[in-house]
């Protein structure tokens, strides 16, 4: 079986084929109906139904609506996204097929960020899931021993006092582990979009600052990142502009390659908290999950042997 595509990945391709389709001459409302009439990746069937039902300036609320509602938070973020580098674009003036061509480069980029996260993450996340079983391993394998560890521990106050605190341990290190784990995956969905769409604006021949503003107040109506998020990209790209303004250069270029270096420092960071992860889960496995082994496992069949000893005894 394949691994399962980040969503982005078909946002990718929805973006690409409207590119081509725009830039052989098909008119925008056009391009989205050629698109329905044909088999699209992944989630993208109704997106697309809908939007070639559209007209104007509405097919990016449609597409942010429609999209938006997915039952996945990241594939709802991706046509967030797409919706947003559609209305920037008629916005500024841009070219849309040129910026739906640079947006699918930016989104398999993000694309390939998120698969080598997931990737960097698998490992982690199976050690979580195997440690939380060695309780009911330990429980099983008394049984395999002949020993009454259920009965034990249901029938016997100092059995009870085991099952009662092997629970709560167990429940205590399962949830630690699912919080780091989560915390290790979490990131910018959309590292550099900010930058990328000022890049898209400047592309329709506006000025900096309105490319600025535009792209800001874009990303933060259709949802893509929060206003915090799209703050912090959009004052790392002020150097760069005033790099632009000093050196009466270009500012497109420079801002794609500072889009694409926020999306490198964020892949080194995500593969970094993937590391760290590996060593963190160690402490959920010392506290809780070892001493729940202890109490279901260990413990039960001790009392048994112990009271079986007395009961041969007597």
């Amino acid at each position: 079986m394949s691994a399962r595509r980040p969503a982005i990945e078909a946002v990718a391709a929805t973006a690409q084929r409207l590119a081509v389709l725009l830039a052989a001459g098909v008119p925008p409302a056009a391009s989205w109906r050629y698109l329905a009439a044909t088999e699209q990746p992944g989630d993208a069937g109704p997106v697309v139904r809908a939007a070639a039902q559209a007209t104007g300036g509405d097919v990016a609320q449609v597409v942010a609506s429609v999209g938006g509602s997915a039952s996945s938070a990241e594939t709802a973020s991706a046509w967030r996204a797409l919706a947003a580098v559609w209305s920037l674009a008629l916005e500024t003036g841009s070219p849309l097929a040129g910026a739906l061509r640079e947006m699918a480069d930016s989104f398999r980029a993000t694309g390939r960020l998120q698969r080598e996260a997931r990737i960097a993450l698998a490992g982690p996340r199976a050690t979580s899931r195997l440690v939380a079983l060695l309780p009911v391993v330990a429980v099983a394998f008394g049984m395999v021993l002949g020993l009454d560890t259920i009965d034990v521990l249901i029938t016997t106050p100092p059995g009870w006092a085991c099952l009662a605190g092997g629970i709560l341990l167990m429940l205590a290190g399962a949830r630690w582990s699912a919080g780091l784990v989560r915390r290790a995956g979490a990131s910018d969905p959309f590292p550099g979009i900010v930058i990328d769409l000022m890049a898209v604006a400047l592309a329709g021949g506006v000025s900096l600052d309105r490319a600025r503003g535009s792209a800001v107040a874009t990303v933060v109506t259709f949802g893509v990142v929060d206003a915090d998020a799209a703050a912090e990209q959009a004052t790392r790209a002020d150097a760069v502009l005033a790099l632009a303004r000093d050196a009466g250069v270009p500012a497109a270029e420079l801002l794609r390659a500072e889009a694409a270096d926020i999306r490198l420092a964020a892949q080194t960071d995500g593969q970094e908290r993937a590391a760290r992860l590996g060593v963190s889960l160690m402490i959920p496995l010392a506290l809780c999950v070892l001493p729940a082994f202890m109490l279901l496992g260990v413990a039960p069949m001790i009392l048994s042997v112990v009271s079986s000893t007395f009961a041969g005894v007597g």
